[in-house]
């Protein structure tokens, strides 16, 4: 007997199911999610404008990194740097070169504390300006972001104006790398260094690097001047190597009578240097940085403003 077809059964289309709004509960969970995330994520770097100022702070955070706008820099006149006449006449005449377009070195200035190395950085770019307005910007870099260096060149190169690259205290301890990135960057690697910059560092060592450091290189390298060599020949990469030494007590009276004169300071001269002695001799040192100190204490003292005399 023939089985009978099966009747064929249509098939019904359901309506697809409608996805619910989210609760108002839901929503407001999801709003405040985004905010946090927002509030998580890097601010955009500012925009910046290279005539806003005639030095600059180099951020490396956010990324890409940005230049902070300095208004008023913390700078003494030249003509108050007493007993570093020899580097500070070098350092101007080589800044000034490089003010007018023309070949210039790189240069460190090493050597004792608080001797104005900084301080003679600042002062020429600043005697630089007083000649011609906005003929250098000092733009200045902390060692740890140094990594970042060669985003800084790129904007850097893209400028008209002339900059000098400032990094103050430069050393690396034994674990730091950060050399090798600043060997690179003096040397220029493919592009070479911008035609309008120039980098100036300031030192307490000659060589950047500790001397229990580059005897431990010594001993353990199977070719052991190899081992120092790569990291003394960071400091050859300055064309300039500036030595600063603690002055002489003869120095420092011409610091403080420099002040004095400049600052309007009166006091009989017998008492201002048996008054220095004896400060210098608490602090262990005389130095350009001791006569300052004890400047300010006398100022405040005697009632007096540091600000320059009329």
């Amino acid at each position: 007997m023939a089985s009978r077809p099966k009747k064929a059964v249509k098939k019904t289309s359901r309506p697809a199911a409608t996805k619910a709004a989210p609760a108002p509960a839901d929503a407001a969970l999801l709003l405040r999610i985004a905010d946090a995330l927002e509030r998580l994520a890097p601010p955009r770097a500012p925009d910046w404008d290279e005539t806003a100022a005639d030095a600059f702070v180099w951020h490396a955070e956010p990324l890409p990194g940005w230049l902070e706008a300095v208004p008023q820099v913390n700078a003494v006149s030249i003509d108050l740097l007493q007993g570093v006449d020899r580097v500070r006449d070098i350092l101007l005449d080589n800044t000034t070169r490089f003010a007018r377009g023309l070949p210039a070195n790189n240069a460190l200035l090493w050597g004792a504390r608080g001797m104005g190395k900084s301080s003679l950085v600042k002062a020429a770019i600043g005697a630089i300006n007083a000649k011609k307005a906005h003929a250098l910007a000092l733009v200045e870099i902390h060692r740890e972001d140094i990594p970042s260096l060669p985003q800084l060149l790129k904007i850097l190169r893209k400028s008209k104006r002339r900059y000098v690259l400032f990094c103050d205290d430069l050393s690396f301890d034994a674990e730091d790398q950060h050399y090798k990135s600043l060997k690179a960057v003096l040397d220029g690697g493919i592009e070479g260094r911008p035609d309008n910059v120039i980098l100036y560092a300031t030192s307490n060592r000659r060589h950047l690097l500790p001397r229990d450091m580059m005897e431990n290189e010594r001993s353990t390298a199977i070719n052991p001047h190899e081992a120092v060599e790569e990291k003394v020949s960071l400091s050859d990469r300055f064309g300039l190597w500036l030595g600063f030494h603690s002055c002489s007590q003869e120095d420092f009276f011409a610091m403080l009578d420099g002040y004095c004169a400049a600052y309007g300071l009166k006091i009989d001269q017998a008492q201002l240097r048996a008054e220095a002695v004896e400060w210098s001799m608490t602090r262990g040192a005389r130095s350009g940085r001791v006569a300052w100190q004890f400047i300010q204490d006398l100022a405040g003292r005697l009632g007096k403003p540091l600000k320059p005399a009329k």
